[in-house]
């Protein structure tokens, strides 16, 4: 049983201009970001590369579709790829370093072999997906109307590059929505049945980081954010390094068909679900691993152990409001569906619960937050 392992480098800079004076980037260089992030850190920082902007071929969460359209305007050959963005951008990066990809549900389904051909260079954007350190890919596959991850040690990055102040300019809503993805992981990554001491390690700092600074943005309004955005990145690291071996579980498995049919930004359709998750371990298994998450939000959030969950939502909801699923677009006549949908195509997710979910489990969680 494999414990524990950190794949990619990491490394840290003040700066993008420091980054790309020692990366020395040009010729046989592919970037994949957007241009509203690149333009203003990198200007005049990248000559010789070729730069596709993800926004030039679809707006949203990432698709099979987009990854195709991105596909056919490739010149190559290159010897790297950098992906600098958030996760969308991190997600079709890593596929970009693929030697075959096409189509893209052969290489999800498993009908191509996935080859790395070129050195993946990651560097994030949002203080959320921690997928600079993971092996993982997802993309909403249109034609089955969800999300698919593809796990592959093959897209495991050579080098995570964090670089705080390309955090600066990250809108709050970003801010909210990514670090709150980045908890979660730390928080599913904690409770699932491969966590060790290793990972333990690594999501409780995570989950301390962001608890932490959430009370410090609330305290001090949106703007005091700013001061901790290395200690957000971080966290994003922590959580990431701990789901590359722990893994996810419900909260994702039931997100995607929310994130897929609705096009709910990933980090608010997990935000969507998550307390009502914790809530149903305690009740289905209260002394396990969910006993030691509590015990640690209850010294964090200064409550006795039995108000946890009302603290925490309290506490999540001045970061950023909770929705009811209905303001989704979600109809009540689409519950049994999308409850279906994630039994049939997310049991790598739900294989890795801390207690085992029934579909019913599932349709009546939707339900209690409609």
């Amino acid at each position: 049983m494999k414990l524990f392992s950190i794949h990619p480098e990491v490394h840290s800079f003040d700066s993008a201009a420091q980054f790309c004076t020692e990366m020395q980037i040009g010729t046989g260089d592919l970037i994949i970001s957007n241009e509203y992030i690149l333009r203003p850190a990198f200007d005049g920082a990248l000559q010789g590369a070729d730069v596709l902007f993800q926004e030039k071929y679809g707006t949203g969460e990432p698709s099979d579709r987009l990854v195709e359209s991105m596909a056919r305007d490739l010149k190559g050959p290159y010897r790297r790829v950098f992906g600098i963005g958030g996760g969308s951008v991190i997600d079709v990066a890593k596929l970009f370093a693929l030697k075959n990809i096409l189509p893209v549900a052969d290489l999800f389904d498993g009908k191509i072999e996935p080859v790395k051909d070129k050195r993946l260079i990651i560097v994030p954007t949002t203080c959320g997906t921690g997928s600079e350190m993971t092996n993982l890919s997802i993309l909403a596959m249109e034609s089955r109307g969800t999300k698919l991850g593809f796990p592959c040690d093959a897209i495991f990055a050579d080098q995570a590059v964090l670089i705080p102040q390309l955090l600066d300019s990250l809108p709050y809503y970003v801010f909210a929505t990514s670090s709150l993805d980045a908890l979660i992981h730390a928080v599913e990554a904690s409770l699932s049945p491969r966590a060790n001491d290793f990972t333990l390690m690594t999501a409780q700092r995570a989950i301390t980081l962001i608890v932490s600074g959430y009370q410090a943005v609330v305290r001090g309004g949106e703007d005091a954010r700013r001061a901790l955005h290395g200690e957000f990145l971080l966290a994003s690291n922590y959580a990431g390094i701990a789901l590359s071996v722990s893994g996810a579980g419900a909260v994702h498995a039931m997100s995607y068909p929310i994130g897929g049919n609705y096009h709910v930004p990933h980090g608010e359709s997990n935000y969507a679900l998550f307390t009502a998750v914790l809530e149903r371990y305690h009740a289905m298994a209260p002394d396990g691993g969910i006993a030691r998450l509590e015990a640690l939000l209850s010294r964090l959030l200064e409550c006795p152990q039995a108000e946890v969950y009302a603290a925490f939502s309290q506490l999540l909801n001045r970061v950023l409001k909770r929705k009811p699923l209905r303001e989704y677009g979600v109809n009540e006549a689409d519950l049994p569906a999308l409850a279906e949908n994630v039994v049939r195509t997310q049991q790598r997710l739900l294989s890795n619960n801390y207690a085992p979910f029934s579909e019913t489990d599932i349709l009546e969680i939707y339900r209690s937050l409609y």
